[in-house]
């Protein structure tokens, strides 16, 4: 009996809590409406504070409290882990308020939420360019922010990803050979580019062995006038790589390619 009772005590609170909140949705008065929104968030409902701040928005702007209502309608967002509609807001906030009070905040909040939106590689990586965007804006507008470490490993993360998505799109093209065209050369334009975008990359290795055994590919598979010659371009990667991974976990396969492309090339 006693649980049925603290059940029904239980069910009658939520119900006059959902009424208090139906009748400050339908209130014209603008501090009663945003004394309840702050009320709400400061609650963890994070819902009724958007829906109470959203409206309120365009009342409270140029007023006292309108600095601080759109930051948390921003952080309303976020907290209820809509990154894309707080990443709007606090872009909002800071255009409206460059120096205002939560500004820092706006600034990180903002790429750190499009860094927490990040899918994986193999998808799209909008949301990517945005945190690794509006986190150097942050880390450029406060240098000495507590929060500077945070935001320059969810760069650095943002950019391996980017790097790693490349890396795919460099390993498909070399998988399809030269089905419909020489991909090949589209793996080596590929791996070539990220490297010159990411150069302290920790997928570095990897890129270069791609080059090499794309080349490797093309000499194989080459017409006869061209073959020493991309045989030569093949020795010529495979000392570049073995200079700069003289220990790598590759140095056989590199090696076997060498020793293939000294066979086809006259002293």
């Amino acid at each position: 009996m006693r649980g049925i009772f603290l059940t029904i005590i239980g069910v009658c609170l939520l119900l006059g809590g959902c009424g208090e909140y139906t009748k400050v949705l339908k209130s014209r008065d603008v501090d009663y409406k945003y004394a309840y929104a702050k009320k709400a968030y400061d609650q963890k409902k994070y819902l009724q504070a958007v829906t109470l701040l959203t409206d309120l928005i365009q009342p409270l702007r140029g007023t006292a409290d309108g600095e601080e209502a759109l930051f948390l309608l921003a952080m309303s967002h976020y907290e209820n882990k809509d990154y894309l509609n707080s990443g709007v807001y606090f872009k909002t906030y800071v255009t409206r308020y460059p120096k205002g009070k939560f500004a820092e905040l706006a600034r990180f909040y903002n790429g750190y939420g499009y860094y927490l939106d990040s899918p994986d590689p193999q998808l799209d990586q909008s949301s990517t360019v945005k945190a690794i965007e509006g986190l150097q804006s942050f880390l450029d507008y406060y240098p000495r922010s507590d929060k500077v470490t945070i935001a320059q490993n969810a760069i650095f993360e943002m950019q391996d990803k980017l790097t790693l998505k490349e890396l795919q799109n460099a390993q498909l093209y070399y998988n399809l050979g030269n089905f419909l065209g020489n991909n090949y050369q589209a793996a080596i334009i590929t791996s070539q580019n990220a490297l010159k975008t990411y150069p302290y990359s920790k997928y570095r290795e990897d890129f270069e062995l791609l080059i090499l055994k794309s080349k490797y590919q093309e000499a194989r598979q080459s017409v006869d006038e061209r073959r020493e010659e991309r045989y030569r371009d093949v020795i010529d990667e495979y000392y570049s790589f073995t200079n700069n991974f003289p220990e790598s976990r590759h140095s056989k396969e590199a090696k076997n390619i060498y020793d293939i492309a000294r066979r086809h090339v006259k002293d």
